[in-house]
């Protein structure tokens, strides 16, 4: 079986080279596949022409004497104030200019390519209005792999993420910054006069289509999602390889037992543990009559519990991801019959919600997580290890330090678990007066998942070294692989420096090298 995730037989799927929008709605991977690895991207002729009969419609618009929204009125809480042919371009330009307001540090590369992507899907649709030429060159100056810098604060998650939308529309119009694709940071003119591309002057409606949509949470949400999908197998592992080193009992994780609660996250993580469990010489050692243990703590009896819920959660989080991948999100919006309607579908509650449920599960996973690193190393509850797991207690300290870390972590997870979403500051005068707070809870979640790899880690690595230090006795197959990655930074002996075995740790699990060492014996888990 595979080993390493770059190769995707038979167990990780084909590496998504190029991305079609337009023929239907995209999918979580091939989110990522642009944002993370530079799939270049595409429309299909059906979307050209959505998009120009959407644009006659706002054409005709125009020049009419009634007012529309976004095309001869102001905006927000100045949408009654009447804007004069003359003056429609300027009031593009004005729109983007005034709110690409972004302040902070850069948000990730990774981030913007998502929401670049998602707005050209909408854009796609033919509900905006936007003209072909302006699309065009969106898509071109995504696949050039120009990205333009857009700040950590600013959006409210309610009509849609303006204001991290509106610094890269500044781009398309030649203004802001940019960071090309060996990572300088240019003045957007320059770039795009270095990619061949030239600015866009906006016209009628164009500005809000490029501003008013969901999809820079969309974008966190999607590579949010992919992430957690394989650290909670990751995960999984690391309980399991816990509950081996621990010598817990797996009779909990038995298929009839797990089935008395049909929760179909329990079920997989129960059937994960088990494979990763089989064939464990050390898991056999207690198996007889002199073994009075009958129930091992909670940490590990309830990992499938735990563990399982949070796949749960995840798989509505997908949902709700996947409802929103097919949508049209812009206000106002061409409909079937050729109106330009107003509406609220750019409010990003189910946005929100989910990305502060995750915010939860990962904290949660990680609490119990660290919990078994702390049974590892209390003597007085490992069953015979050495404490700390230190070759000469006392003047070694093991991984005494290594639990404080985790515990840094999870407290921090915990912080990052009080949702945004129950929040809202009116703005614009009142008229926008209750926002989502999508975005800032999908920028905690991000660095609540990365806490989670670490956490995750740092029970994986102590874990290898207390099977290790059951010796003679031998761990199984899959406990053997997960300790051929780790190599050295998991191996008994005296006090080395930590932070580069925690390092190792953690770049295994977030590459996928623990999953595809565990794969390799196990097959695909789930």
């Amino acid at each position: 079986m595979a080993t390493d995730p770059s190769d995707p037989d038979p167990i990780y799927p084909d590496p998504i080279d190029h991305v079609l929008v337009g023929a239907r709605p995209l999918t979580i991977d091939e989110v990522v596949a642009v944002a993370r690895h530079d799939a270049p991207v595409s429309v299909t002729e059906d979307a050209w022409a959505r998009v120009a009969r959407a644009r006659a419609i706002v054409d005709g618009l125009a020049q009419d004497t009634q007012p529309h929204y976004g095309v001869s009125t102001g905006f927000g809480a100045l949408a009654t104030t009447h804007i004069p042919v003359e003056k429609r371009v300027a009031l593009q330009r004005s729109l983007i200019r005034s709110h690409a307001a972004g302040t902070g540090g850069e948000v990730e590369r990774e981030v913007v390519r998502a929401m670049m992507l998602l707005r050209i899907q909408t854009l796609a649709t033919g509900r905006t209005g936007i003209r072909p030429d302006t699309l065009r060159l969106y898509v071109d100056v995504l696949n050039a792999g120009l990205t333009p810098v857009v700040r950590e604060f600013g959006s409210l998650g309610c009509s849609g993420d303006l204001a991290p939308l509106a610094h890269v529309a500044l781009a398309l119009t030649g203004e802001g910054e940019v960071r090309d694709s060996a990572d300088r940071r240019l003045d957007a003119s320059s770039a795009l006069a270095a990619a061949g591309l030239r600015p866009v002057q906006l016209r009628e409606k164009e500005g809000l289509a490029l501003i008013n949509g969901t999809d820079g949470m969309l974008g966190m949400l999607c590579l949010a999602a992919h992430d957690l999908a394989g650290l909670l197998t990751t995960a999984d592992i690391a309980a399991a390889l816990s509950l081996e080193g621990l010598l817990g009992t797996d009779a909990v994780l038995a298929a009839d037992l797990q089935a008395l609660r049909p929760h179909p996250g329990q079920a997989r993580s129960a059937a994960t543990m088990r494979a990763v469990l089989a064939d464990s010489e050390i898991r056999r050692s207690h198996e007889t009559e002199e073994c009075t243990r009958v129930q091992d703590a909670y940490s590990l009896r309830c990992a499938p519990q735990v563990n399982g819920a949070a796949r749960d959660t995840l798989a509505h989080a997908v949902t709700v991801a996947e409802r929103e991948l097919a949508a049209a999100i812009d206000n106002p919006v061409i409909t079937d019959d050729g109106r330009l309607e107003s509406n609220g579908n750019f409010h990003g509650a189910p946005l929100a919600y989910v990305l502060d449920f995750l915010a939860i599960v990962a904290a949660d996973v990680a609490s119990m997580s660290e919990r078994r690193t702390d049974r590892f190393l209390d003597v007085g509850r490992n069953h015979g290890l050495p404490p700390f797991l230190a070759d000469d207690p006392g003047t070694d300290s093991g991984l005494m330090i290594a639990q404080y870390t985790q515990a840094g972590l999870v407290t921090e997870m915990k912080r990052l678990a009080v949702p945004a979403s129950v929040d809202s500051i009116p703005s614009s005068a009142m008229q926008e007066d209750h926002v989502s707070m999508g975005w800032s809870a999908a920028r905690k979640l991000r660095r609540s998942i990365d806490g989670l790899a670490h956490v995750v880690a740092i029970e994986i690595l102590t874990a290898a070294r207390g099977l290790q230090l059951r010796a003679p006795l031998r761990p199984g197959p899959v406990g053997a692989a997960v300790i051929g990655v780790l190599g050295e930074v998991a191996a008994p002996g005296p006090d080395r420096w930590v932070a580069p075995q925690i390092d190792r740790a953690y770049a295994a699990v977030v590459d996928g090298s623990i999953r595809a060492a565990a794969e390799s014996v196990t097959g695909p888990l789930d």
